[in-house]
């Protein structure tokens, strides 16, 4: 595997499923049948709490963990095991890690934090007069460190936070990648700086054509910056579509009580979930977020989900992995929910469930 070609690049999770063993000896499943594609030109956010299993699905889709069932694809061929083809797909596909201060090696200039991958890569050369030099020059300009020159001799500790986050995307850009994974890039920034990096991150979209996989656990964030948003608990992504279908009318139950606490989206009443993400050794069964559903609130007779009818379905049917995109032609919005599902007596309209557009 040499690439992706730029137009069939993506990166895609098909029915992935990751275990770990705990110290008990029991299993714990991380990811439990994920489906989601990322392509060039897009923005797709990942959002949830912790223990939702995104990071985790970030690591798999980056060949950091390798899935028991299911499989991961890049540009539609499976990701490959052997050392020189993973050092390829890790050229297409780079990560940004959240905590730049712990990912920059303190004794490194930024000239050298840049080039190492340039060196481990053997990029210098590839296109006729083209040195280090100029590819390190060029991912700082990409990044917005300009002129960059004057960064080349600095030390981490020399930097602003903002600085230093782009020094690391510099050097996932100097690998001249077609898509970035970015976990959490933005956590550890004060709010104007937020801003800057997540405007730069739009503008590597429009102007170098990358796809991008934030990891968020941030709805306001996932807002200002994505296309399309994947919305996971416990393992499986339960709501997803355009920014605009799953912010501006969300269906699943979690995915209210997360949006319902941004301050953005001007709710009455926030939704308080009680507990926290159960125990991925022992998933709840019939719809895993039961435990926690305000709708379902432990079976209540006068609970949404009795009302509905569909409060023992909610206890005893498991609902079905939600595929990357929908079959049904013109309709991406999709709901791992019983409320949500035919035959359920509610409304479903915006305004019955609360949706608000977060502006």
């Amino acid at each position: 595997m040499t690439g992706v070609e730029e137009s069939t690049a993506s990166l895609e999770a098909r029915g992935v499923v990751v275990e770990f063993a705990t110290r008990g000896g029991t299993i714990a499943r991380a990811l439990d049948g994920v489906d989601l594609t990322v392509g060039r030109g897009e923005i797709v956010a990942v959002v949830g709490e912790s223990g939702s299993g995104k990071t985790t699905l970030a690591r798999t889709l980056l060949a950091l963990e390798r899935p028991v069932a299911g499989s991961v694809l890049v540009g539609g061929t499976p990701l490959p095991h052997g050392t020189a083809a993973l050092r390829a797909f890790r050229r297409t596909v780079q990560m940004v890690l959240q905590d730049a201060s712990g990912s920059l090696n303190p004794r490194q200039t930024v000239y050298e934090s840049v080039a190492e991958g340039i060196r481990l890569h053997r990029l210098a050369g590839d296109e006729p007069g083209t040195t280090e030099a100029d590819l390190v020059a060029g991912a700082l300009s990409d990044a917005g460190l300009r002129p960059p020159e004057q960064f080349y001799l600095r030390y981490p500790h020399e930097l602003s936070g903002g600085q230093r986050q782009r020094v690391l995307i510099s050097g996932a850009l100097a690998l001249r990648p077609q898509l970035l994974v970015a976990d959490e890039p933005v956590s550890s920034l004060d709010a104007s700086i937020r801003g800057e990096i997540l405007a730069l991150l739009l503008r590597l979209r429009d102007e170098l054509g990358l796809g991008v996989l934030v990891i968020t656990h941030d709805l306001g964030l996932a807002w200002n910056i994505a296309d399309r948003i994947a919305v996971m608990y416990l393992g499986r992504v339960v709501e997803a579509g355009t920014t605009e279908e799953v912010l501006q009318a969300p269906q699943h139950p979690y995915t209210q009580a997360l949006l319902s606490v941004v301050p953005e989206t001007r709710r009455l009443e926030p939704v308080v979930l009680t507990g926290e993400v159960p125990d991925p050794t022992n998933i709840p069964s019939g719809c895993r977020f039961r435990p926690r559903c305000p709708a379902y609130a432990d079976g209540a007779p006068d609970g949404e989900a009795a009302r509905a009818g569909v409060a023992e379905a909610c206890r005893t049917v498991p609902l079905e992995v939600l595929p990357a995109h929908s079959s049904d032609a013109g309709r991406d919005h999709l709901v791992a929910c019983h409320l949500r599902r035919p035959g359920a007596r509610l409304d479903t309209t915006p305004s019955a469930v609360g949706g608000s557009s977060p502006n």
